[in-house]
């Protein structure tokens, strides 16, 4: 009987936290993956100091899905800082102000949406 309610009871966790991950929308840019990636990471970090539940793993496992989509986002944008400092660094060789103001200004926008 035991095994009959857990199993209900991890149906229904699961259920709900379906529910719950199609409410939370991937995040539309860096601002937004970052935000997420930082909530959902203190959301993972108290899940983990509980009793690793069947309902707390269903927990667990919903909050990857928003941690993987916001993670995704941070590192694409991530690879396009790499290549805006690259640009950066072709500029400065070349003696060339304006495209270091500019590649300068780009980076330094996406850099410090990630770092304050």
């Amino acid at each position: 009987m035991k095994t009959l309610i857990r199993t209900a009871a991890l149906a229904l966790t699961t259920i709900v936290a379906n529910h719950a991950f199609a409410e939370t929308p991937p995040p539309s840019n860096l601002a937004e993956a970052v935000k997420q990636f930082s909530e959902y990471n203190t959301r993972l970090d108290q899940a983990l100091a509980q009793e690793q539940t069947p309902e707390n793993m269903a927990q667990i496992h919903e909050l990857t899905y928003t941690l993987k989509a916001a993670l995704e986002k941070i590192v694409e944008e991530m690879d396009g800082l790499n290549d805006t400092l690259e640009e950066i660094h072709i500029a400065s060789e070349a003696e060339s102000a304006d495209e270091v103001s500019s590649y300068g200004a780009d980076y330094l926008k996406t850099a410090r949406t990630v770092i304050k």
